[in-house]
């Protein structure tokens, strides 16, 4: 018995359908996740300085486009992004966390913590973030933020209820040409502290 020869129309076919299947899903992949190109990594935390500039790339103007984000433009300061925590480690809501203790220098900052979903971390104080001008410091003008999903004494934000989570550090009307001067120790160590299952 022979095996009978696949048409030509069937594999035209069969190709054009793995070629749609494998566009469509690299796009997706692409602008559901971060810039692929362009970033600049301080220890734990991520930038993207041309984000907001002239000179993005075809991939972050997709990705800011799909997202609905408006980046701060070059003048107007960075955001820097933490998935991890100063070992690597991938930040989870089932530990806790300590910020701090100091920034760049920057007229004014913002530090956020975001769900797996990239929504503002709801909490019971109703509070997502810090600003610059509420974090409360010590006799040093030095700060410690404290994360986790029970309540903190002093600068606390609530965790999620599960899953990973995200902290954005956005540095406003900061010297130098976009921050590009910035090293991981002019920025905001996360160190782990207790997990629980």
């Amino acid at each position: 018995m022979t095996a009978r020869p696949i048409p030509t129309a069937a594999l035209i076919l069969y190709a054009l359908v793995l070629a749609l299947g494998l566009g469509v899903g690299s796009a997706y992949a692409v602008l559901n996740g971060t810039p692929p190109f362009g970033s600049r990594r301080l220890g734990p935390w991520q930038a993207w300085p041309k984000l907001g500039s002239a000179d993005a790339d075809p991939y972050m103007r997709a990705i800011v486009a799909r997202r609905g984000d408006v980046p701060l433009a070059i003048g107007e300061g960075l955001a820097l992004t933490a998935l991890v925590d100063k070992d690597g480690r991938k930040l989870s809501s089932a530990c806790s966390y300590r910020i701090g203790r100091s920034t760049p220098a920057a007229r004014w900052w913002t530090l956020t913590v975001y769900d797996e979903a990239g929504r503002p971390s709801p909490s019971e104080l109703g509070r997502s973030g810090f600003t610059s001008s509420e974090v409360v410091r010590d006799a040093d003008n030095m700060f410690t933020i404290a994360l986790s999903r029970s309540l903190s004494p002093g600068n606390w934000l609530q965790l999620p209820a599960s899953g990973p989570f995200t902290v954005v550090l956005r540095l406003y009307d900061i010297p130098g040409a976009a921050g590009l001067n910035l090293n991981a120790d002019d920025l905001p160590t996360i160190e782990r502290g207790e997990c629980s299952a």
